[in-house]
């Protein structure tokens, strides 16, 4: 059983940044495929950035150039370093994870993942 715990996320002015945090506890296979999504009030989930066993990213193309995700395997932890933050940034973001060796194109649905961390939220004022 794979657990997520996220931290790092809080308010910031627009042009800010933040670094979020998901420490990963569980897996054993090392075909995993992790990333982060986000969800605002009254909008669908959205795929914002993955990474797979191989280090091969995607990124939703509102963030391209200003997220970076990562992972340190010696830390068994996963983060997404947020630059230039916009308003249209505020969300609540989630770690997540399936067992698959590559991640699914552009990200994926939310439905392609099966481990999903209890989120943390991101608030960008302007």
């Amino acid at each position: 059983q794979v657990q997520l715990v996220e931290s790092g996320g809080g308010s910031v002015q627009s042009g800010g940044s933040l670094r979020l945090s998901c420490a990963v506890f569980g897996y054993t296979y090392n075909s995993i495929c992790m990333g982060w999504f986000r969800q605002a009030p009254g909008k669908e989930r959205e795929a914002v950035a993955t990474i797979d066993s191989d280090g091969v990213t995607t990124y939703a193309d509102s963030v391209k150039g200003r997220f970076t995700i990562s992972q340190d395997n010696a830390k068994n932890t996963l983060y997404l370093q947020m630059n230039s933050l916009k308003p249209e940034d505020t969300a609540r973001y989630s770690c997540v994870a399936d067992y698959r060796p590559r991640c699914p194109q552009y990200g994926g649905g939310w439905r392609d993942y099966l481990y999903w961390g209890q989120g943390t939220q991101v608030t960008v004022s302007s």
